[in-house]
This record gives C-alpha cells, sequence and structure tokens, in this order.
C-alpha cells in the first residue's frame, strides 16, 4: 500500500500519524449548457487535513461546494485539477471503500424493505458473513437507538425522517469502516432528532473512529468538532481548531455553592446569590487560582462556561467578510 511518506512534498504533514484526509490544490469545473461550453467552478484550490481520531466539521452555506468537495473525496466525482490521499491511497482508489462509510444528505433506503433487510443489503455489498451479521445489526441498532423498534417487520416507508437518517447511519457503519462521512447528517430532523443524532456522533468519536461531516447547524457542530473549515464560493477560507478560531481565553460564567462570600466577591465583582443558596458571577482569565482558591474555601463549582464568539457568529462574520471582498 502506498503510504503517505511516499507521497508529493506538498502532501506531507508534520504529525506523527499519517494524515486520513489530505488534499492540495483539489479543483473541480463543471461543464454546462448545450453544447457543454459552459463551465461552473464549483471548488477553488482546497487543501486540507483530516487526522485519525478526529470529528472534522465542514462549514458553508448552500452551494458554497460542500457536496462537491465530499465526492470528490469518496471518488463519486472527479477533481479538474489537484490531488489527494484518503487513508493513505489516491483519491478513487477503490480498495479504499472498505474502510469507509458514508450517509448522503438524501439516501435512497429502498423503502419496501424492512431497515432489517436493509442493513442485510448492505452488509451482502460488503461481503460480510451472515454469522458476523447477525451479531453487527443487532448492535447498530442499539448504537443508533432502533433496538426496541420493530426493524424485522416493518417497511422503512412507515419510518419517519428521524428513523430513516438513523438507518441510514447504521448502514454507513455496516462495514465498521475507520474514516465515516456524513453529508448534513442534521438535516430535516427536530430537536429531539438532531440530540439523538449527535449522541451517535459523539460514540463513534468515543470509539476512536474519523468522522468528517458537512452541516450547516453551527450550534451542533460546536458540541462535537475537533476542527472546522469554512468553505465559502469554493474557496476554503479558513481551518483550525475552535479555541484556535473563536479564542481559548476571555470571561467565564461561573455557578457554584458554597465557600466564604467575601472572598468570593475578591473573585467575582459581579456575584449574586440565588434564592437556592447557590451562587453565580462573572470571572476573568484567572481561573486555575480561582478554582484552588474555592476548593480552600471548601466550596463548589456547578456549572462554568466560556463567554466567547459562538461559532455562528464567527461563521457568519467570515462569510460577510468574503463577500465584501468580491465587491
Amino acid at each position: 500500500m502506498k503510504s503517505v511518506a511516499d507521497a508529493p512534498d506538498a502532501l506531507l504533514n508534520t504529525r506523527d500519524t499519517p494524515p486520513v484526509v489530505l488534499t492540495s490544490e483539489l479543483r473541480k469545473v463543471y461543464r454546462t449548457g448545450f453544447w457543454l461550453n459552459q463551465k461552473v467552478l464549483s471548488l477553488k484550490s482546497c487543501s486540507l487535513t483530516v487526522y485519525q481520531g478526529e470529528t472534522f466539521g465542514l462549514l458553508g452555506p448552500n452551494g458554497a461546494g460542500k457536496t462537491t468537495l465530499l465526492k470528490l473525496l469518496l471518488g463519486i466525482i472527479r477533481p479538474s485539477s489537484g490531488r489527494g490521499l484518503l487513508l493513505g491511497k489516491p483519491l478513487g482508489d477503490r480498495s479504499v471503500k472498505q474502510c469507509i462509510g458514508y450517509l448522503p444528505e438524501n439516501p435512497y433506503l429502498y423503502e419496501y424493505l424492512t431497515g432489517w433487510e436493509f442493513l442485510q443489503l448492505a452488509a451482502g455489498l460488503f461481503q460480510i458473513p451472515h454469522r458476523v451479521q447477525r451479531q453487527r445489526i443487532p448492535q447498530l441498532l442499539e448504537l443508533v437507538g432502533l433496538s426496541s423498534f420493530d426493524t424485522r417487520k416493518k417497511q422503512m416507508r412507515r419510518y419517519s425522517k428521524g428513523m430513516l437518517q438513523r438507518v441510514g447511519m447504521a448502514q454507513a457503519l455496516i462495514n465498521d469502516p475507520e474514516l465515516v462521512f456524513l453529508d448534513e447528517p442534521m438535516s430535516g430532523l427536530d430537536p429531539v432528532g438532531r440530540y439523538q443524532m449527535r449522541e451517535i456522533i459523539l460514540k463513534l468519536k468515543a470509539a476512536g473512529k474519523t468522522i468528517f461531516f458537512n452541516s450547516h447547524i453551527l450550534s451542533e457542530v460546536e458540541q462535537v468538532c475537533d476542527r472546522v473549515a469554512i468553505l465559502a464560493q469554493g474557496e476554503l477560507i479558513c481551518t483550525g481548531s475552535l479555541n484556535e478560531l473563536l479564542g481559548s481565553s476571555g470571561t467565564y460564567h461561573v455557578k457554584g455553592q458554597g465557600g466564604d462570600g467575601e472572598i468570593l466577591k475578591q473573585w467575582l465583582p459581579s456575584l449574586v446569590f440565588n434564592s437556592d443558596g447557590s451562587w453565580q458571577g462573572t470571572l476573568q482569565d484567572d481561573y486555575y487560582d480561582f478554582l484552588s482558591s474555592l476548593r480552600l474555601m471548601g466550596g463548589q463549582i456547578i456549572t462554568m462556561n466560556l463567554s466567547r464568539t459562538s461559532l455562528e457568529e464567527f461563521f457568519i462574520q467570515q462569510i460577510q467578510q468574503k463577500n465584501n471582498s468580491l465587491h
């Protein structure tokens, strides 16, 4: 197998472990019109890196090129120029498909099959033995929260949007992939459905899976992703961890109980005592010293949240700057 170490210098990275996804100057142009003589640039010179075990979120407005990039990585379409590696092999290499899972934004799930039958079909495509299927399918149904539902008898045309999305997620995991691609996994789901999908992603993350997903539901991305990238008008405009993009220091909103009120006021000028005996206030950067002091006072923290620019606010700022630069 060709390793990343054999790749051109432009595709090398400085981390100890080889990247799972690596692209250099990836570009996609579509031809349109009756004579195919018109060109539409969907993706411009995209270079990004995703490392093993990361949960990586690709953000962008509709039409930004997110799905195009995902299809290029999966080998569904070919790039017009540029190159990339997926699990150490060139984009489009068929052997990689055994090691990846994919949930499309609008999956076609053969609605006249039951959920169980559909997962058997997906397992058959990977030539998974029947004895393994009998163990893996119930495990996946448990993971996606469908173990109590009669997936053996009910056809999928009777499933809700959230249930179809969860069956689709189980299908994406049927081959126990190293790398999972999710295209708008929370699209069209109600708050309960989004919560359930987020919990599934967190379980995959805890299991050490590498997850690459597109989304425009930024509050969910902020809760599960290690790093994010923002794509606008086909161009990658920023990439980094949430701390790198949003900042890791600032004011903390603190709620706690116990301790010495006079000493607490020295740390929390806006200290307020609640009727239930708890207190709350705002704290500047010195939270390590504050926590040590609180422990010596016999107090304890109930909640402590960093007050910083939200991912949604940052995203809007970046998109507006990009739009302004074009005018």
